[in-house]
């Protein structure tokens, strides 16, 4: 009985330093502007990506603001590798692997946002190699389909950080592109969801996330965030 007790005390403590956590119904709140307050993700990835789906909420009133980094996954050849980026002019922007956009001027990918939200927003992006394809779901609605990057892969080893822009591997933040509210529900796979199961996730279902599971996550906190329960249904 006390070797039980002994292997389970373990367990819990390993837990603890990994930082592994369910978070549901629970956020990540970045309180103020910094170049210093960000979330760093452990992801659960063994080989390159030629598909994802990245899905999470998210609640700031800095829309007509200025611009703000989301979600940024960079590897150490190669910064932002996938970039979620809202600019106050132009919407939301995906970046998708940055060395092209810095060595051949700028594959990216605009969707103009509906409407300035004024409540909880959720969307989905996702990508697949074998045809360039790349979505975006607002609220559980389709964007217009776009192309980038076919036949591309995207590396592992990398640093996902929530609430900062990386212009380095894990750091190089600036304020101004820093995110201040909640972020909350990440969820990462490495295949891109069909149309039900998005709109089954942006109803809340999780469809066994292999990459980012926000009820079992790898995550550790730096500067001013804070966790809290959510503040959507």
């Amino acid at each position: 009985m006390e070797k039980l007790l002994w292997c389970f005390l373990v367990l819990i403590s390993l837990s603890d330093v990994f930082g592994q956590k369910d978070m549901s119904k629970k956020t990540f709140v970045f309180p103020k502007e910094s170049d210093n307050s960000y979330v760093s993700l452990k992801a659960q990835l063994k080989k390159p990506l030629n598909a994802f789906t990245v899905c999470l909420r998210f609640y700031t009133d800095l829309f007509t603001s200025r611009g703000y980094s989301i979600f940024s996954y960079a590897t150490k050849k190669h910064s932002n590798e996938i970039l979620i980026f809202w600019s106050k002019n132009r919407g939301y922007i995906l970046f998708f692997l940055l060395r092209y956009i810095l060595e051949l001027g700028g594959p990216e990918v605009l969707f103009k946002a509906p409407e300035i939200p004024t409540a909880p927003v959720h969307i989905c992006a996702s990508w697949e190699s074998v045809s360039g394809i790349i979505e975006l779901w607002v609220d559980g609605k389709p964007q217009v389909r776009k192309s980038l990057q076919k036949g591309h892969s995207v590396g592992t080893g990398a640093i996902i950080i929530l609430g900062q822009d990386q212009d380095s591997f894990g750091g190089s933040f600036d304020a101004n592109q820093s995110f201040v509210g909640d972020i909350g529900d990440v969820n990462m796979w490495d295949f891109v969801l069909s149309p039900e199961e998005i709109s089954a996730v942006y109803a809340g279902g999780t469809f066994s996330p292999n990459v980012l599971d926000w009820r079992s996550l790898t995550s550790e906190t730096h500067g001013e965030v804070f966790i809290r329960p959510h503040l959507w249904a």
